[in-house]
């Protein structure tokens, strides 16, 4: 039998010679003319491929079930040795390999099995180099992290990246929450002033201001013994700590329409799961509060082609991103899947689905319920065969998920990784 590493062309006569005397352990993994081996070598193991010499089948590679032993090995063991080693030519004939003497091919065979191994190191080392070429498409424009789901974002030169999204010390992304008594989360959707609420960071804690409001200054981390509240995102349950009673009549006295709480997630808190939150998508991250991504990037480029369309102008505030990138034409961030920023590695989920909060104005909260959202349907919904994700939501801006953490800054190069 001869065998070549997976990234091989078909072998010829001058290819290394298997010999499975000499490995710890093989398992026939496929069938037919060419099979799929992995081999155990010394702690190693490689996939590699076997090309028999003759068409007759190797259907006794399987060896003994639960047996542990190649089928060749053990017809070789457990006939009767004679003196010129015709049990072990027998053998090596229904495989199509040579016949000689056993400590000559057993030789060749150990040193073509390290070629084998060798190479096959080598391959998935260099793989990842080849294929993370980089090009550069932009650079960073601006950062913003959102602590409380809705309010304004607070805009930063340089951040860390962590797995469930942008951190600027004990300030994260989307960890804060506003919900009903019955823990339903309540958003710009339900209550557009919540976009005039902002939000500073001094000595470890939050700073809240609105209009008409006395600041309220919330520590950045709650007791153990505030209440623990099951709240709801979109149909998915996640806890969250409870801010305390001063917080909690601070947001129903501005908001003015009911009692509501704040709450804060903790890090030893299981978030929402991306199996669960998109479970037809090939995925693997948790969140806390935002919708659906630990990370939305857009491009200036983007919206000032939606400028030119419409007349009441938008601004990026209007679509809340993470992060925006320049230096790019106009929806090129569609064509994006892994990008490198800083030491940040990020890989696409999907293409953002605009809502209605896309019409709350930024500036008064006065939610106008049709733009952007009716410009952005002229020309942006999806293609046909993505109808049942995003529905008949036009998409603006891209979702990511954090592939290496690390930390990235305002004047970073976004590099494509083709």
């Amino acid at each position: 039998m001869f065998v070549n590493p997976p990234f091989c062309n078909p072998p010829s006569r001058s290819a290394v010679i298997l010999s499975c005397e000499k490995t710890r352990h093989i398992s026939r993994e496929g069938g037919g003319r060419v099979l799929a081996l992995k081999v155990t070598l010394h702690g190693l193991c490689h996939r590699i491929k076997a090309f028999p010499l003759s068409a007759e089948p190797l259907c006794h590679l399987g060896g003994e079930r639960g047996s542990g032993r190649c089928g060749v090995c053990a017809q070789v063991r457990d006939r009767p040795r004679s003196a010129m080693g015709a049990s072990s030519s027998s053998a090596l004939a229904r495989l199509g390999l040579p016949a000689q003497a056993r400590p000559r091919w057993l030789g060749v065979a150990v040193l073509g099995l390290a070629a084998v191994a060798l190479g096959a190191v080598a391959w998935r080392r260099a793989w990842p180099r080849r294929r993370r070429r980089l090009q550069q498409v932009g650079t960073v424009a601006k950062l913003w992290i959102y602590p409380v789901k809705s309010c304004k974002g607070v805009p930063v030169s340089e951040a860390e990246c962590t797995a469930m999204g942008l951190r600027s010390g004990n300030l994260r992304d989307r960890f804060w929450l506003v919900i009903k008594e019955d823990g339903h989360m309540v958003t710009a959707r339900q209550e557009p002033r919540l976009v005039l609420v902002s939000i500073t960071y001094e000595n470890n804690c939050l700073i809240f201001k609105a209009p008409d409001m006395d600041q309220l200054v919330l520590p950045s981390k709650q007791p153990s013994s505030n209440k623990l509240h099951n709240c709801r995102i979109f149909g998915l349950d996640i806890k969250g700590r409870d801010c305390g009673n001063e917080a909690a009549q601070w947001f129903t006295n501005f908001l003015k329409t009911e009692v509501y709480r704040l709450v804060q997630f903790e890090t030893n808190m299981k978030g929402r799961t991306s199996r669960k939150l998109l479970p037809t998508l090939d995925q693997n991250y948790q969140v806390a509060y935002p919708d659906c991504s630990p990370l939305l990037i857009m491009t200036d480029a983007s919206l000032v082609d939606l400028n030119t369309r419409i007349e009441k102008k938008m601004k990026m505030e209007n679509f809340r991103p993470n992060i925006v990138v320049t230096g790019c034409d106009a929806f090129e961030e569609d064509t994006w899947d892994e990008l490198l920023i800083g030491s940040v590695e990020v890989k696409k989920i999907m293409a953002c689905p605009r809502c209605i909060l896309t019409t709350v104005d930024p500036d008064t909260g006065v939610i106008d319920r049709k733009e952007p959202l009716d410009t952005l349907k002229s020309y942006r919904l999806c293609d046909p065969s993505e109808r049942e994700l995003y529905k008949l939501s036009p998409l603006f801006g891209i979702y990511y998920s954090v592939e290496k953490i690390g930390s990235l800054r305002v004047g970073d190069p976004v590099y494509r990784m083709v």
